[in-house]
């Protein structure tokens, strides 16, 4: 009798331990998944800021091979 409240002892305090354990463990990684968005959250910002960038850089030449085109167009017809 006493080797089995000694065995249900054990168990029980084995299972209160490892319930905080794995408890401690969750938040951890809450706070690690939260950081994680964040930093992708500013990453593509980030992104998306130098990609708007870029189309304007490319529009703006675009825009600049068109009026140059069609001054050579008008040279051209004189």
């Amino acid at each position: 009798m006493k080797k089995l409240l000694t065995l249900l002892f054990a168990a029980a305090l084995t299972l209160s331990l490892s319930s905080v354990s794995f408890a401690q463990d969750s938040t951890g990684m809450d706070k690690d998944k939260d950081k994680d968005k964040k930093e992708m959250k500013k990453d593509t910002k980030a992104d998306k800021k130098t990609a708007k960038k870029d189309k304007k850089k490319t529009d703006k030449k675009d825009d600049m091979k068109k009026d140059d085109m069609k001054k050579d167009d008008k040279g051209e017809m004189k």
